[in-house]
């Protein structure tokens, strides 16, 4: 059985403060990190790189999930290696051979992610699949936060789920990002979701509390009831 995570988005963290609300998100027992990297060019505006992600991986156990909004994300493969990502997530728009840059990320010693905007088919996926260990679909415009779900998501999850069905490859992640809060989780997990991404939902007002209202969504699909 897949586990069902969150993902908090340190996008939407306060970066006068990002190493003690890290330290929070581990006290609440969160596994993983989001780590949104942008680079002004595949999306406008531009995040954080390598020196961030390197100065909290000295002081974090927690599994770093680095979401890289960049053109041509195999030139950085191996840095972010080195900086501490645990998953390289790249987008399949901006790969001139994606499968070539999946290989290079797993011969790295990373997990594989690879993400879709929200108008490109979870299709272009079905013959790598075997290359696979995540999928992220982005449920709204990559490049902002703060963003509201875009309805025709919960399709897609559905969609691609059956595809790994169909293609034996039900043992890979899915994942969603953008405009998920309380009044959204329920869908994207009863869609197909098992990894949730949340920023402002995570991060606006008391962090704890946000955490352990969202995992207690979760947690229902880690611990069904029989």
């Amino acid at each position: 059985m897949q586990k069902y995570q969150l993902s908090p988005s340190i996008l939407a963290a306060d970066f006068n403060r990002l190493g003690e609300q890290i330290q929070t998100i581990e006290r609440a027992k969160c596994q993983w990190l989001h780590i949104d990297v942008m680079d002004g060019t595949f999306v406008p505006s531009i995040s954080f790189g390598m020196p961030v992600i390197k100065s909290i991986r000295r002081e974090s156990q927690l599994y770093f999930d680095v979401h890289l909004m960049v053109q041509d994300p195999e030139r950085y493969v191996k840095s972010f290696q080195e900086c501490g990502a645990d998953m390289l997530t790249v987008h399949a728009e901006a790969c001139s051979d994606l499968g070539a840059t999946l290989d290079l990320i797993r011969s790295n010693g990373m997990q594989t992610g690879v993400a879709l905007n929200p108008k490109t088919p979870v299709s272009v996926l079905e013959h790598l699949m075997d290359r696979i260990d995540m999928v992220l679909i982005m449920s709204v415009n990559p490049g902002f936060g703060g963003q509201s779900y875009l309805p025709d998501t919960s399709r897609k999850l559905r969609d691609l789920r059956r595809m790994l069905s169909a293609t034996g490859n039900e043992e890979v992640d899915v994942q969603v990002d953008g405009g998920i809060n309380l009044d959204t989780i329920d869908e994207v997990l009863t869609a197909g979701a098992n990894i949730i991404v949340a920023g402002s939902a995570v991060f606006n007002g008391d962090l704890v509390h946000n955490i352990q209202t969202l995992q207690e969504k979760i947690d229902h699909y880690n611990h069904p009831a029989v």
